[in-house]
Formats: structure tokens, sequence, C-alpha cells
């Protein structure tokens, strides 16, 4: 991890978003929840090879380690609701069960192990982990406790985003911190958010104050502006032993995928990236692949009866294809079955409105269980799309609400999907209103702060079960 090289004693850039690792949770709790799932899910399996073979075979050995290895390091989930953890788990466990298994008919050995273990551990696994979620946060108080005391931090100027940071340090309960106050140049009339937080006096009281009462960790939550005081501050933090992390303004904006980077050795930090770098990108690629060449491959005789149906039914293509907006804002050609007497693919175009009358018979039952999006797995092996991210919206549509709403054109940082986080949280269909369609760009974004493998594979059960109940899509 890269150190602030401008000035000596500032924390870890990578640890700017987060206000450092210790605001939100101690490294022990950290280390904890990292090994729990994987350490737990080959706990579970070494109990029942005992119970039902009594020894650990080589071949069990080698299993533990593939199960571990999936699922290291566990999610941090302290936090999180109790359903929260329950999806969070089931799903994640799903996913290495699956693998495993695949693995497994591959390699031929699947069918050496004892039928009792792999379907015993198939529910005791999951099990054990939400068990180990529970006691966990049963003892993390104690865990924190057991660390020592509190750590004692200050925050230097109290803006949106230190008194943001303020909230966090206090209503923390496995953080291990205690807020001893803030400093700050203006007067205390003017913070009239911060009264529950004790102002301790301005910034040339800072080092003097923290050698005087023994503060180990320093939040600096300062205009850019301000870089002189910035460091004059800091060349009087030198003479102390206390942490002190950065949290600059430019995080009141809205980040996608802020991490630091470094440009020709100058360390640079992203206000606006794509998830999709290095490995995570390969990984969305490889599960893209396999997906969709298996979903072709299972239905095949489904894509083609339905072709047939949609060529006997109205006259027309097949196949409609309409231009879109795909990966950073290229234009890109859709492929769908066609489900209206029109292929509209111009400068304006009409979405499709409860009872059109240009919907044919069997396009309405393709729309309402999005069957004619099936011809979008073949975008997906071409690389235009994704299987889940934003949904790509027609040209027309992309070139009027790009100045409507703002960050727009951000969701083109990534492949257009065939489902996406919008549709599966009500934003299926027709958007009819503004508000509807900020609703769904706001989904979309969050997709990108927050992806990962679990979220798709989450996202692709929540709209397999969708299409059997969403009267929205028409």
């Amino acid at each position: 991890m890269r150190e602030a090289e401008s000035f000596p004693g500032l924390g870890s850039i990578a640890e700017l978003r987060r206000g450092a690792t210790a605001a939100n949770e101690s490294r022990l709790l950290l280390a904890v929840e990292a090994v729990l799932e994987p350490l737990l899910a080959v706990l579970s399996l070494w109990l029942l090879v005992w119970l039902f073979q009594g020894a650990l075979t080589p071949v069990w050995l080698v299993t533990s380690v593939l199960a571990f290895a999936l699922a290291y390091p566990g999610r941090p989930q302290l936090r999180a609701p109790a359903h929260k953890v329950v999806a969070n788990t089931l799903l994640g466990w799903s996913w290495i069960a699956a693998l495993l298994l695949a693995t497994g008919l591959a390699t031929g050995h699947l069918g050496e192990l004892p039928r009792p273990v792999i379907m015993n551990w198939l529910w005791f696994a999951p099990a054990s982990q939400l068990l180990g979620h529970w006691a966990l946060r049963k003892a993390a108080p104690h865990l924190v406790r057991l660390q020592g005391p509190p750590l004692r931090a200050v925050v230097v100027g109290l803006n949106e985003q230190g008194a943001s940071l303020a909230d966090r340090l206090t209503s923390s309960a496995y953080a291990g911190i205690e807020l001893v106050g803030y400093f700050d140049d203006r007067g205390d009339g003017r913070h009239h958010r911060s009264g529950r937080y004790k102002l301790l006096g301005r910034l040339t009281d800072v080092a003097a104050f923290v050698k005087t009462h023994r503060v180990q960790l320093i939040y600096l939550s300062l205009p850019m502006a301000s870089q002189p005081r910035i460091k004059e501050l800091l060349d009087a933090l030198k003479d102390t032993t206390a942490s002190v992390y950065f949290v600059p303004d430019m995080f009141v904006t809205d980040l996608i995928q802020g991490r630091t980077d470094s440009v020709c050795g100058m360390p640079v930090i992203s206000v606006c990236e794509t998830p999709f770098r290095g490995h995570a990108g390969l990984m969305k690629r490889a599960s893209d692949i396999v997906l969709s060449a298996l979903i072709l491959l299972l239905l095949s005789p489904l894509l083609l009866a339905i072709a047939a149906a949609v060529k006997l039914g109205s006259p027309g293509p097949v196949i409609f294809r309409q231009r879109r907006y795909g990966l950073d804002g290229q234009e890109i050609v859709v492929y769908k079955f066609r489900s209206m007497t029109v292929t509209e693919d111009g400068s304006s175009i009409q979405q499709a409105r409860r009872n059109d009358q240009r919907v044919t018979r069997l396009g309405a039952f393709l729309r309402r269980t999005s069957m004619d999006e099936l011809p979008q797995f073949i975008n997906v092996l071409q690389g235009r799309m994704s299987i889940v991210g934003p949904r790509p919206h027609a040209v027309a549509h992309n070139e009027f609400y790009r100045s409507l709403i703002k960050s727009y054109m951000i969701r083109h940082k990534v492949k257009p999907g065939i489902t996406g986080w919008a549709q599966v949280n009500g934003y299926r269909g027709e958007t009819d209103s503004l508000e509807k369609m900020e609703g769904r760009v706001r989904y979309d974004l969050d997709y990108l702060r927050n992806w990962s493998i679990r979220l798709d594979l989450y996202i692709i059960f929540r709209t397999v079960r969708l299409v059997f109940r969403d009267s929205a899509a028409y």
C-alpha cells in the first residue's frame, strides 16, 4: 500500500475514503471476518468427513484448500442488517459450492466422494457460517476491549466531510476510537451542526493539545484551498507521534470507484473510474463468456421456436436491431426478438406503453417474460454487452436525458447489461417521467460503486424471480 509522499507522517492515501480502517472497525475484527467464512466452510467439511468416514483423505484436504481459497477473504458484515448477512452468506456459498461441484465433475472425482458428506455439506457449511456471524456480533465488543483502551482522536475542520466522519466515529460500536472533539478556525457559532462535538481550539492549538492529551489519531478535514495552512499544521505535528489522515474536501463529490493510482510516479486519486480494471475486468469478462455461452446452448431450442413464431406471427424481421450507447458512450447494435409492428431507430423514439397498439400478441408475451431480450446473449459473446450492467437506452433517449440528469453518462463507464441493479429494484419497463429515469440512473451508479461477482449473481437470481411476477414490462 502506497504511503503518502508529500508530508512525513501522513497516513496511507488508500485509507482516505474510509477515514482510515480503524474509523469503521478494528483491525482485529477485520482479520477475524476475513477468515471466518472460509474457516467455517473447511471445519464444517472436516466434521462431516470425521462423522461419515472417520479420517481425512487427500481428496478432502484438496477440497478444503480450494474451498478456503474461494471463500477468502470473507466479506465484513458486522454492521450489515441480519437479512443482508443471510442473503450475502447464502449467495456466496452457492457460488463456491457451484464452482467446487463443477470442478469435481470436470476432473471426474465427484463420483468418488461419499454422497452423504457432499449433500450435508451443502447446508451445513452456510448454517455454520451464519452461526459464526451471530457469535462474532456477540463477541465483537469484547474483542475490541481486548485490544486495550480506545484510541483518542480529533477532527481538524468540522465541515461537511468532517462532520460525516465524526458521526461515523461516534456511532461505530467496533471502532475502538474515542472522539475527543474538533479544531476549527471558525467561531463556534458557525457550527450549528456540531453541538454534540466539543470545540477544542483553533488550528494553531492542535499540536500542543495532541502532545498534552496523548491523542493518537488526527483526521484533517480541510479545504484543498487551505494548502498553506495544512503544510504549516503538518510541520507542527512532526513533533508528535500521532497518526495523521487526510480527508480532503474532494470527497464531498460523488466518487465512482475512488482509488489511488500513480501517473509517471506522481500519486493521484481517481474520482470517477470503471470498476473493471485489471483482474476484476478479466473476472467479469470470463463470467460473461461462460454464462452466456451456456445459456445460449441450453436455450437454443427455445430460441429457434421463438424465431419461427415471430416470423409466422406478423410481417417483419425476426431480429430487431437498434442503436444504443455502449462502453464509453460508443454506439453499438443491440439484438432483440421483434415484439412490435414497427422497428424504430431514428432521432425520435416512443417507448412502449401499457396497451400499446404497436405490440404484437406474441410480442406482449415476450416482453412480459423478457424473452425478447434473449438474443442479447449474442451481444454479450461479441463483447458489446455484459449480462449484468446498466440497461442500454436508445440513442435518442440518451441524447435527451444526458442534458437533464446529472452524471447520466457515467453509467457508460461499463458495458450495458441485459439486466441491472435498477431493473431488480423497481425500474424495469417504461420510464415515463424524469423522476423515474433519475431513479434508474441512481441505481446504475450505485452498481458501479459497489460491483462484485456476488452482486452480479444476486442480480441474476432476482431477475429470474422477477420475470415470473413483474408487471412493469409491456
